[in-house]
């Protein structure tokens, strides 16, 4: 009976957030505003990348907003604030993601400051883990998860919710493979055998590598 009991209310809650998600969807959609949940583990590298979509929106004139999702959030937002766009930390708390419903809370601020309307584009940073963000969709158009080599070659296939369910896999820090002993190759690989739609990306912010391919994904 407990055990039955606590399924129910885990689908409740997932059912309840994919409701909330899709009204954040609509109204992201009202305003025309592109919108990225960028999920991965800590140290894979998410807050570099955003910062290379934060600067290469900014080249093409897009009014960008970034919400930062953590238990703290300021360190991130820190980060962020050294580029023209709207920063908005969202402290988690004891929360290990984000869901529908602290975003919407989000938004209808945004709205109500007229901040929302004028933005084309929106990047949520999940928190840093490959577990937690896999059940809740947030409304956003581009599930996106981040992965570095340095987390080894066979972190795919230990957290296959989460790629089962993005529209993107990046593969970063392919620089430093060899030296750790991971095949950016498998990842790739074990990626597709999970979801045979997803898109992968290889890249190394030191080495310049796939961050043209990278930025094309916020256009």
């Amino acid at each position: 009976m407990h055990k039955t009991s606590q399924i129910d209310i885990e689908k409740d809650i997932i059912r309840e957030n994919l409701t909330i998600a899709t009204e954040n969807r609509e109204l992201l959609k009202k305003y025309g505003i592109k919108s990225y949940n960028i999920m991965g583990a800590i140290g894979s590298g998410k807050t570099s990348l955003i910062e290379i979509a934060i600067e290469s929106l900014l080249k093409k004139d897009r009014k960008v907003g970034v919400i930062a999702g953590d238990v703290v959030a300021e360190y991130d937002s820190n980060r962020f604030r050294k580029y023209d766009c709207v920063v908005i930390p969202l402290n988690t708390g004891k929360e290990c993601h984000l869901d529908a419903h602290l975003i919407s809370h989000e938004l209808e601020d945004l709205k109500e400051k007229g901040i929302l309307q004028n933005l084309d584009c929106l990047i949520m940073e999940n928190v840093g883990n490959l577990i937690c963000p896999s059940d809740f969709t947030l409304g956003e158009d581009k599930r996106i998860v981040i992965v570095s080599v340095s987390e080894g070659d066979d972190i795919v296939l230990k957290h296959p919710l989460i790629f089962r369910f993005s529209d993107v896999c990046v593969i970063n820090k392919i620089d430093i493979a060899e030296a750790v002993d991971a095949s950016p190759k498998k990842m790739e690989q074990d990626c597709i055998s999970l979801n045979p739609k997803i898109r992968v990306l290889k890249t190394s912010v030191k080495k310049n590598i796939g961050l043209t391919e990278w930025a094309d994904l916020f256009d």
